[in-house]
Formats: structure tokens, C-alpha cells, sequence
């Protein structure tokens, strides 16, 4: 349902947080995949499954220094029963290739060499010491998957597998303050927003010094997010500005905090108004922003959280799903504060919750999802 176009930014009624996040479902769409090196795409989204361009290791290969040998040319061989051998076996080094005929690598303390007589004193079963060819990776089976967030450890594997760039999708985020304030806190929720972005797949735009008409004249961003002027005051102005270039789509959203913030587009680009207040700007961000960037990333899952349980019970408005920050101890979870969220509670927190608009909240001892802030 579009919002009419009004000549005040009064909020008629607050739409469910799930029918917004099921229009950004439906509505927002991927950007583009580009190919990047691995260098430059750390905490991107995968556009493609990647697999390994041939088997790897091509040949089975060492494990381990030692000696190369045919496992069953030294069964039965121990400290007090040592095999004696007229040929000694090939050294052989971590990452070189068996040579024919062999298929363990036995430690060097398990061979002694005295002139040309060579003793065994140790058993070798077939395998030991060695990976197999195509162990590490094979030409069918993926190495990432297409909507994977890149960890260092996938660029890390991709890079041992020789493989030097990948398609990714890092939509560019334009971010402006919308609030004719100049403060403290609405560039703290710039900035928290432009390092979450980064976090999360997405390249932030911060537009300094510039008004939020001329950012959605940013041609090269993928979406829009402006922090401030979603209220009623009378300098706020957030929401006739974006009712006035496009769509409006909803206008006060049933969340706590963040009840002012707005969602619509111009053109196919998507826009996030997000309120000036910072724990709004948390709660709209981690409750929607994400959802914004994962469909415009193409990334498959968000997040699940670690369970935890709560160290007291916590209340919530039937209808309205609330944020609420906690500090974790061990596997337990202790709320900070609901409602507004004030500046000690955002510092103290290591993570957050989610009370969904169904539920009254929940008891204490209750298991809840404990989800990391960024």
C-alpha cells in the first residue's frame, strides 16, 4: 500500500514491521555482479558459486617431512623387530608430490640410515602422511556458494585453490543527514550506519554537506539511506521530500524504537528514512537496514544469533516488536532497557534481541536468540 502524498509528516497509523520487510521481499531487487580481486572483496556477497578451476591436489601429496614409502614394505616393522631395507626411501618434503610406488610418508624417526643398511622401526599404513589427489578440492563440488558473505577465511581459501577474483554484489549505499540539526548525534548515526554497511556487504556513500534531494540525484548509489527529519516538528521535512521526488510506501513502521521511520523509492531505487534519535537509528537499521542490504547483496541469510537466557523477564506491546540491547555472561542474557534506549545501555551491550509484535515478551530463564551488534 503507497502512502498518500501529504502537506504534514503526521503518522496515520504504524504499519507491521513484517508487511514492511515483506514489500523490501518483493519490491528491492540485486545489483549487478562485478568481478573483483580477492584483495578487494573481503565482507562481500558472492554472485556465483566459485569451484576449483581442476582437482586439487593435482597428485597426492605429503603432509609431512619425512620419507616416502610403500606402506606395505614396512608391515610388521618395530623399535624391537626392525625391517632392514638395501635401498633407503626417498626423503621427501611438506606439499611435494609421492614419487611412483609409494603411498605413506613415515616420520623421520621412524627411519634410520647408517651407510647403505636402512632400518624401518615403525609401520606405515597406506595414507599415512599423505593427502590425496583432489582431496583439497574437486572441479564439481563448490568452494563458496553464490550469497555467501566473504570471511577472510573463504578469500583465504580461494586464494590456496588459485583462484584470483570473484563476482560479487556490493550495492552502494548514499547516506545523508535529512535533519537541518547539525549534531553530535545524527552523525554518530551516520557514521554507525556507513561501518555497518562495510560490515555487511554494502560500499557507503557518505554524502557531507549535502541535502537529501541531491542524494537521490545520486546516480551511482543502489539505494538511499537518510537519518533525521521523520518526525512531526516543524523543521522535519524527510518524508515530503521523498513523497515529493517518489513513492512513499510506508510511514510510521510498528518497532520500538524507530516508530517515525519511513520506506519508499525513487525510481527502482530503494529508500530507508531513518529517525535522528541513535538508538532508532540501531533499531532501524538492524531491524530493516539489514534486510535492505541483503536483498540488494543477494545475500541468502542473515545472522541466527547464539542462544541465551534471559536474567529477567522483559515486556512488550502486543503489535509493536521492540529491540532490546543485553549484556551477555556466560549463556545468559541480561536486558538493558526498552522503549528508548539510552547511551549507557548501547555502550554496555553485546548484543540484542528481538521481542516480536505476537508476543507480550518473555519470562525469565526464557531461551532467547542473541544477535551481535556491529
Amino acid at each position: 500500500m503507497v502512502a498518500a502524498l501529504k502537506t504534514d509528516q503526521r503518522i496515520a497509523r504504524l504499519t507491521p514491521l513484517a508487511d514492511v520487510l515483506a514489500h523490501i521481499e518483493v519490491h528491492v531487487k540485486e545489483v549487478a555482479p562485478q568481478s573483483r580481486d580477492l584483495s578487494a572483496a573481503l565482507h562481500q556477497i558472492l554472485a556465483d558459486d566459485i569451484t576449483s578451476p581442476c582437482a586439487l591436489p593435482g597428485a597426492a601429496i605429503a603432509l609431512m617431512d619425512g620419507y616416502a614409502v610403500e606402506a606395505e614394505a614396512t608391515r610388521d616393522a618395530s623399535s624391537y623387530a626392525p625391517i632392514m631395507m638395501t635401498v633407503a626411501p626417498a626423503p621427501i618434503h611438506t606439499g611435494e608430490a609421492l614419487p611412483v610406488g609409494t603411498d605413506a610418508v613415515l616420520p623421520h624417526d621412524a627411519v634410520t640410515i647408517r651407510g647403505t643398511a636402512t632400518e624401518i622401526i615403525a609401520a606405515a599404513t597406506a595414507g599415512d602422511g599423505v593427502l590425496p589427489a583432489g582431496a583439497d578440492a574437486g572441479p564439481t563440488a563448490a568452494l563458496t556458494k553464490a550469497g555467501q558473505f566473504l570471511r577472510a577465511g573463504d578469500i583465504a581459501v580461494l586464494a590456496a585453490a588459485g583462484i584470483p577474483a570473484a563476482n560479487v554484489r556490493a550495492p552502494r549505499i548514499a547516506l545523508v543527514s535529512a535533519s537541518k540539526r547539525n549534531d553530535d548525534t545524527i552523525a554518530a548515526a551516520v557514521a554507525f550506519i556507513a561501518d555497518a554497511i562495510l560490515q555487511t556487504g554494502g560500499v557507503p556513500l557518505i554524502a557531507e554537506q549535502q541535502s537529501l534531494d541531491a542524494a537521490l540525484d545520486q546516480e551511482q548509489a543502489d539505494a538511499v539511506i537518510a537519518v533525521g527529519g521523520t518526525g512531526s516538528g516543524r523543521h522535519d521535512n524527510a518524508v515530503l521530500t521523498l513523497g515529493r521526488r517518489g513513492t512513499v510506501a510506508f510511514h510510521g513502521i510498528a518497532m520500538t524504537p524507530g516508530q517515525t521511520a519511513a520506506v519508499g523509492s525513487v525510481g527502482a531505487r530503494p529508500v530507508l528514512l531513518v529517525p535522528g534519535r541513535l538508538d532508532a537509528a540501531f533499531a532501524c537499521w538492524l531491524l530493516l537496514g539489514e534486510h535492505l542490504l541483503a536483498r540488494l547483496s543477494g545475500r541468502r541469510s542473515l545472522e541466527t544469533g547464539r542462544p541465551a537466557r534471559l536474567s529477567r523477564k522483559i515486556g512488550s506491546s502486543l503489535g509493536m516488536t521492540d529491540l532490546v540491547p543485553v549484556a551477555c555472561k556466560a549463556d545468559e542474557a541480561e536486558p538493558l532497557a526498552s522503549g528508548y534506549l539510552p547511551l549507557q545501555a548501547l555502550a554496555r551491550a553485546d548484543g540484542w534481541i528481538s521481542i516480536p509484535a505476537q508476543s507480550e515478551g518473555y519470562p525469565a530463564g526464557a531461551t532467547v536468540m542473541v544477535r551481535p551488534l556491529p
